[in-house]
């Protein structure tokens, strides 16, 4: 609000409506004679009513009926700022422009501080300009008054507010200025007052260090150069015709020339030259001022409004923009940092190219950026790729001679991106550059057929295809290309006249090569047409189509089945030999309408079609091909249409046919003695193979399949002898045998023995297949664990689920020995070095598409066996030796073991962080059998472990209380596993696995507090004192792990050194209301805990069980229960070994204590004396501890006042210490530390008064634009 109380700061509307002036333009002067009325006029000051309250900012209205948002309001209505009026939206930008402009006319001081206090309070600026400040204080002084009262942390910014009120501020702001300047151009803006006011304050305001004031300035001085530019356009187009009607008056005869006249349109001549130069004037000093500093601002919106505008400018104002002063602008910014300003210099030269004539001018600017524009279509910023491959589609029409062969060749591939906007809009400029140009000799071409038009656009899609060299993408190509060329691509009579015409006399024929590339560009898009989405990969799935898009999918189908239903069999005749064509044109029928047939009276042509299918298979061994004609079948033989009965004989007979041969082949093969005769193998293959793809697609369980088979396999296995793919076909028809078995009995259509029947036959493929694991080919042993896998997790116990019960009886859960040589194939055949696999049989070398491919499918075998794992079908500690790869094989099944790592750990969390401790004990062991029993705990093998561990507590999570338990029982099967075997070097020696206990402190984080101490008090119970005592470089581990343990453990005030957190310090005071005295736990609660199997440890009433300790290293207070705070009074599960562990002596009897009495055992006397010396010691170590503490702190509150986190990274030792090195020691300050809850409590932001120690100029270049850009000429 306006502070100065004596200054009328209201504009006053009209009393009538019919006295206000609508705009500026009622005092327009055709003949420019008043066009400078305004200039020296002296500022007019008005007087402020009584009664009237002074408001900042406020249009001034006087009493009676006022307007607002284009209506009349009556007197006593809130009198609102500009501020408010053009927050309301577009609809009252034009009422109050004309009002302002009223209320200037009476008194231009009054309303052009209006108009200041619009723009600081559109700022989110709480001051406000008064009129004492505005008549004696200069622009940079009100700047820094403003700067001064504004709170930049307040948020409230307009422009970037939420709300529908805010949504349309920015069009209604932008609005605002447009208008206010339309509405003074004939006599206002030129009066040298206002416009010059309002140019300084923008200018001292886009220099601002206040973000809020630079972005609006900003902006305002941008769309107010672009109204001044509409300006300046229209007085040149009155200027070209003030000009052109002199001149005609001029080359009059002496006798009609009307010298009053010429007279007259000279001075409108001047008076517009006069305007001209100061509109010019104007815009120059808002370029110079504005433009020129704040194109290279450090915020990226000011950069991207800055070249927004310029190319308004230079596409409005062509005579005066466009050219290379103002063009370089654009090219420098090209190279800036942020994607958002380098998408607005392409929308600005977009507007250009547009226009054929703009375009002509920019050749200088074309050949030195172009470069730069093509580098662009392989942005790391999808919508800048987009917009600079349009831009280029732009470019290429205005000339063709601009873009290289080498720059159409970088966005030609892009049309196979799997991001489909950049290759819909590289289709559209590859379709602009090979299919636009038609030459003359084009122009009587006929338009359908082979030596159509299209038929020679067709040829070319086909050498492009082939060209690119990547054939297996043909729909990406097709899909690139539909929305562009669609009419092009479904003329498939031009590609069946290709296809099946003789090529006339002198006409270059297709190759074969090339008539391969053309039937899959024909599969790809009768796809495209029929199912009318992008391919996989590109897309988000299927979208809902629209009326208009249904109504021409209905019609290509039916074009597509009319032509095909008479073509197909004819290119089946042409091509029946060759593997690639038949097998893509053998999926066309699938794309039919079937009435068609029947409605169009060719059943004729089905005929000829399943003949063709008849031939192709009995012609072809291939599966690919074998498998088409199967799906063919399925997709004829459909029950809804009258086709089917004619389709389902010729089906049933080719069967028949098939079934008996395989038989009678099969009784001959395996009646013969000794090797099996190559033909016969080759016979019975090649019946097997296409009964197999039959079976694919088609219920054959009226044939008795699965006893030729089994025997089959079974005689394979007594003679081993058989060929492996007899063997390999002979178990995947087997497979399906049992599965369209199991659909049968699922749907409740077979009969009351065939439950039976179905389950004998599993089994014995089961043992089948499990028998097949210890083969020695590869290929069959694969075959075989791929379909054990996928009938484990079919017969597992979730084959009852959605209310089929009835199926229990086929559940089959695997024994030990089949997961044991289920997991003992995953180590042996998937968990490989590269270099062991990187030969070929013959030796050399395999290329690197062989390499992908192997590496493919081992990863298909591990995920294969892993989702048994995370199905539960096999046991979850079967994962031990999978989880233990995760690191030697990350680059190559890291994403597999992760994810399996994580559904486990939602099934079963305990199982899981066991399975993972199983997992580092299995490495630990395998290091030790390598290595031998001194542990080395720096050679890379448990570097490698102990990282391995780190990796896998990251996985926990933050949340402590959902992994308690698993947490817990981790470091309980740990701590076992460190004391389970005593040292070979005899008594006084650390146990064989005590090392590991350094592995296991990685997750010492992941523990409570509370659990910290019951896990400590469980390790104690497998020590001893001379343990306890050790100090020698061997013990290490466990010094570590215990003091792992008890960071945060004994004592809540460790958590004060997090920081400020209010939880920290209440958890501080408990602590010490706990030490005021000892209490015990309530006798209930020790009986619970003492009689459950879940208990980690039997707690007796007396501690004459537990070894005395240093109260430095273990907290012998027990809380209140009262007092605890609710995650207290959990209690973990951990059991101890009922057989005395052979390092832990009997525990020491302490008998309980009695004033009175006298005499101490000896016992107690060594374990006092032990404790004394403990004590001691403790007392020496905290002292250094607090030291290290003191450091830390200071450490990490600098850190944190530097705004960087506590890294791992930016940790360094402080001291080294035999008890706890400094790096433990930072780790057991980070475990103290709760992040989940820790509140960091950051300095203040300053005010912006007390930043006058910042730098002026921080809008460096360098900081936004790339090094190729900076001290780089134009030209």
């Amino acid at each position: 609000m306006i502070a100065a109380q004596d200054l009328h700061t209201e504009f006053q509307f009209a009393q009538e409506a019919e006295s206000q002036l609508s705009s500026d333009t009622d005092l327009e002067d055709p003949d420019g004679k008043n066009a400078k009325t305004g200039k020296g006029m002296a500022a007019k000051k008005g007087k402020k009513a009584i009664g009237d309250k002074a408001k900042g900012g406020g249009a001034g209205r006087a009493p009676g009926l006022g307007r607002v948002n284009g209506h009349h309001q009556e007197n006593g209505m809130e009198n609102m700022t500009l501020f408010e009026v053009v927050k309301m939206g577009k609809s009252a930008t034009q009422s109050v422009v004309d009002d302002w402009i009223e209320a200037y006319k009476n008194n231009r001081d009054h309303a052009l501080l209006d108009l200041i206090n619009f723009f600081i309070q559109c700022s989110g600026c709480k001051g406000a300009v008064s009129g004492e400040m505005f008549r004696h204080m200069q622009n940079s002084e009100i700047i820094r008054k403003m700067t001064e009262e504004f709170d930049e942390d307040s948020g409230d910014y307009p422009f970037t507010m939420s709300g529908p009120q805010w949504k349309k501020f920015r069009i209604s702001f932008c609005d605002f200025i447009a208008v206010l300047v339309r509405q003074c151009q004939y006599s206002i803006i030129y009066d040298e007052y206002m416009m010059d006011t309002v140019i300084s304050l923008l200018t001292g305001l886009s220099d601002s260090q206040v973000r809020a004031f630079r972005h609006t300035s900003t902006l305002a001085a941008m769309k107010l150069m672009t109204a001044l530019v509409n300006v300046a356009l229209n007085l040149s187009i009155n200027m070209d015709n003030t000009q052109r009607q002199y001149d005609a008056e001029r080359n009059k005869v002496v006798a009609k020339r009307a010298s009053d006249r010429l007279e007259l349109l000279l001075q409108k001549r001047k008076e517009l030259q006069e305007n001209q130069d100061e509109i010019e004037n104007m815009m120059n000093a808002i370029f110079k001022g504005v433009f020129v500093h704040r194109y290279r601002d450090a915020i990226a919106e000011i950069r991207a409004s800055c070249i927004e505008e310029i190319g308004v400018w230079m596409k409005l104002y062509s005579d005066a923009f466009l050219n290379d002063s103002y063009l370089k602008y654009v090219g420098w910014t090209m190279h800036d940092k942020q994607g958002e300003v380098r998408l607005k210099c392409l929308g600005a030269l977009q507007s250009l190219f547009h226009s054929r004539e703009l375009g002509a001018r920019l050749e200088l600017f074309t050949s030195r950026f172009k470069d730069r524009i093509v580098s662009m279509t392989l942005d790391k910023e999808y919508d800048v790729a987009v917009q600079a491959i349009k831009l280029l589609t732009l470019v290429l029409q205005c000339s063709d001679e601009v873009l290289t062969a080498e720059d159409c060749e970088s966005v030609y591939h892009l049309v196979y991106s799997a991001h489909r906007p950049i290759a819909v809009s590289a289709g559209e400029f590859l379709y602009k550059k090979l299919f636009s140009h038609r030459g003359p000799e084009e122009e009587g071409l006929p338009r359908r057929g082979r030596h159509s038009l299209n038929g020679s656009l067709i040829k070319t899609t086909v050498f492009f295809f082939l060209e690119s060299e990547l054939h297996e993408h043909g729909a990406y190509l097709v899909d690139s290309l539909w929305e562009c060329g669609s009419e092009l691509l479904k003329d498939w009579e031009t590609m069946i006249s290709l296809l099946l015409d003789e090529p006339v006399p002198g006409e270059e024929a297709l190759t074969d090569r090339q008539e391969t590339a053309l039937v899959e560009i024909m599969l790809c898009v009768i796809r495209q047409a029929c199912e009318c989405h992008p391919p996989v990969g590109r897309g988000t799935g299927k979208r809902v189509l629209s009326a208009k898009e249904k109504k021409t999918q209905l019609d290509d189908r039916t074009r597509i089945t009319e032509m095909f239903a008479v073509a197909l069999p004819l290119l089946l005749s042409k091509y029946c030999v060759d593997i690639d064509k038949v097998t893509n044109l053998l999926q066309i029928p699938k794309y039919f309408d079937l009435d068609i047939y029947t409605t169009g009276r060719l059943e004729k042509h089905l005929d000829a079609l399943l003949r063709q299918i008849w031939e192709v298979q009995d012609k072809h061994t291939d599966t690919e091909v074998l498998e088409a004609c199967s799906t063919t079948y399925h997709s004829l033989c459909n029950e809804e249409f009258t086709i089917f009965n004619r389709v389902n004989i010729t089906r049933s007979q080719l069967l028949d046919e098939l079934v008996d041969k395989f038989n009678r082949l099969l009784e001959d093969f395996l009646q013969e003695g000794g090797e099996p005769d190559e033909d016969d193998s080759y016979q019975v293959l090649a019946t097997l193979k296409k009964i197999t793809a039959f079976h694919n697609a088609h219920d054959l369980s009226k044939w008795d399949l699965f006893t030729g088979n089994y025997r089959l396999l079974n005689t394979g296995l007594q003679n081993g002898d058989m060929p492996e793919q007899i063997v390999i076909h002979a178990m995947q028809c087997t497979h399906y045998i049992i599965l369209w078995h199991l659909a049968k009995v699922s749907d409740g259509s077979s009969l009351k023995g065939d439950m039976v029947t179905l389950r004998k036959q599993m089994r014995a493929f089961f043992l089948m297949c499990q028998r097949y694991l210890n083969s020695i080919n590869s290929a069959v042993k694969e075959q075989a664990f791929t379909i054990l896998c996928d009938l484990l997790l079919i017969f597992s116990h979730q084959i009852m689920s959605s209310g089929r019960e009835q199926l229990e009886p086929l559940v089959y859960t695997p024994d030990s020995s089949l997961q044991a040589e289920m997991l003992n194939f995953i180590l042996d055949q998937v968990f490989i070095d590269q270099d062991d696999d990187n030969n070929s049989i013959d030796g050399q070398p395999d290329d690197e598409a062989s390499k992908i491919e192997d590496l493919h499918k081992r990863r298909n075998l591990l995920a294969s066996y892993c989702k048994l794992i995370i199905y539960n079908v096999v046991e979850i500690n079967t994962g031990a030796d999978i989880f233990k790869q995760y690191m030697r094989y990350y680059n190559d099944y890291g994403d597999i073991i992760k994810e399996t790592l994580s559904k486990t750990r939602q099934i079963d969390k305990v199982q899981c962080a066991k399975t993972l401790g199983l997992s580092l004990q299995m490495l630990f062991n395998e290091m030790l059998s390598e290595l031998g029993f001194n542990v080395d705990r720096s050679t890379s093998a448990f570097c490698g472990i102990k990282e391995l561990s780190r990796r896998f507590s990251l996985t926990f999570g933050l949340d402590q209380m959902k992994t308690r338990e698993a947490i817990a029982m981790l470091h309980k099967d740990g701590i076992e596993f460190a004391f389970k075997e005593p040292s070979p070097q005899g008594q006084g020696s650390p146990p064989l696995n005590l090392a590991f206990l350094d592995i296991l402190s990685e997750f010492s984080s992941k523990l409570i507090r509370q659990d910290k101490r019951t896990v400590h008090m469980y390790l104690e119970r497998f020590m001893t004192v001379q343990m306890a005592l050790q100090r020698e470089d061997c013990w290490l581990p466990l010094i570590s792990y215990r003091n792992s343990l008890q960071a945060g453990g004994d004592d809540d005030t460790m958590s004060v050194m997090s920081g400020i957190s209010s939880r920290g310090s209440t958890r501080s005071k408990k602590s010490k209301q706990g030490t005021a005295s000892k209490r015990k736990l309530p006798e209930a609660e020790e009986n619970s805990c003492s009689s459950s199997d879940a208990v980690w440890m039997n707690r007796e009433q007396n501690a004459q069980t537990l070894m005395m300790h240093s109260p430095h290293l273990t907290s012998t207070v027990l809380r209140d229960p009262k007092k605890m705070r609710p995650e207290d009074s959990y209690t973990a599960a951990f059991t101890m070994p009922p057989e005395q562990h052979p390092h832990q002596p009997a525990p020491l009897q302490q008998p309980p204590h009695h004033p009175h009495e006298a005499a101490i055992d000896y016992n107690t006397q060594v374990t006092w004396m032990l404790t004394q010396r403990q004590q001691a010691e403790a007392r020496q170590q905290q002292e250094r501890v607090s030291v290290h503490y003191a450091k830390m702190r200071n450490h990490m509150q600098q850190a944190i006042r530097r705004g960087s986190g506590l890294m791992e990274d930016d940790e360094e030792p402080i001291v080294e210490d035999v008890m706890m090195s400094s790096e433990d020691r930072l780790e057991d300050i980070n475990e103290g530390m709760d992040f989940d809850t820790m509140d960091i409590d950051l300095p203040a932001s300053k005010n912006r008064r007390e930043r006058t120690e910042l730098k002026p100029d921080f809008f460096d270049p360098s900081s936004i634009m790339d090094d190729s850009v900076l001290n780089v000429s134009m030209f």
